[in-house]
C-alpha cells in the first residue's frame, strides 16, 4: 500500500532535478596570500596547472561552468568602491545585477548578462594591500543548481591576511 502510494506521488510531482554531488571537496590554499577555498570535486576539475600562484581555473565536468579563484596585490591602490565600479563597468557591463552586498572589506557583485549567472566574492585584506576574490559563472538555465554550489563554496571561503596571517 504505502509502495503504490509513494509511486502515485512520484507520477504526480514528476522527476526530481538531478543536483550536483557535494560529497567530495578539495581546497585551495594559496600560501602567499592566505586565503582558501573549498569546491566539489564531482562539480569542478582543474584542467591545467596554473601558471602563478595567483589563482586557478576550475571548469564544471559539462564545460559549462567555472569556478575562478585569484589574489593579487592591490598595486594601484585601487579602493573598495573604485574597484567595484571597475568590474561593473568592465567585467560586468550591461549585467542585471541582483544582489550587490558592500561592506567595509568585501563586496559581492551577483547577476545575469547573456544568460549566464555569474557570483563574484571580492575581499580587500592586509589593509587594501591584497585583492582576494573568487567567482562562479555558469548558465543562467541551471541556476538552481549552480546557486546551491555557491552557497556551498561561499561557506569554505577565508580570505586570509598573507603568508603568516599577518599581512607580511
Amino acid at each position: 500500500m504505502l509502495a503504490a502510494l509513494l509511486s502515485s506521488a512520484l507520477l504526480i510531482v514528476g522527476p526530481v532535478a538531478a543536483r550536483p554531488r557535494l560529497d567530495s571537496w578539495a581546497t585551495v590554499i594559496n600560501e602567499r596570500h592566505g586565503f582558501a577555498i573549498a569546491y566539489p570535486v564531482d562539480v569542478f576539475e582543474q584542467k591545467e596547472a596554473p601558471k602563478t600562484d595567483e589563482g586557478g581555473v576550475f571548469i564544471s565536468k559539462d564545460g559549462k561552468a567555472k569556478l575562478l579563484v585569484g589574489a593579487f596585490e592591490n598595486a594601484e591602490h585601487q579602493s573598495l568602491e573604485d574597484y567595484r565600479q571597475f568590474l561593473i563597468s568592465d567585467q560586468y557591463a550591461g549585467a542585471k545585477i541582483d544582489y550587490a552586498p558592500v561592506k567595509d572589506r568585501w563586496f559581492v557583485l551577483s547577476g545575469e548578462r547573456n544568460d549566464e549567472t555569474f557570483y563574484e566574492r571580492v575581499s580587500f585584506t592586509c589593509g587594501g594591500k591584497l585583492i582576494n576574490s573568487w567567482a562562479m559563472l555558469y548558465p543562467t538555465s541551471e541556476r538552481k543548481t549552480y546557486d546551491r554550489v555557491v552557497e556551498a563554496v561561499a561557506r569554505t571561503y577565508t580570505p586570509g591576511a598573507g603568508r603568516t596571517g599577518f599581512c607580511d
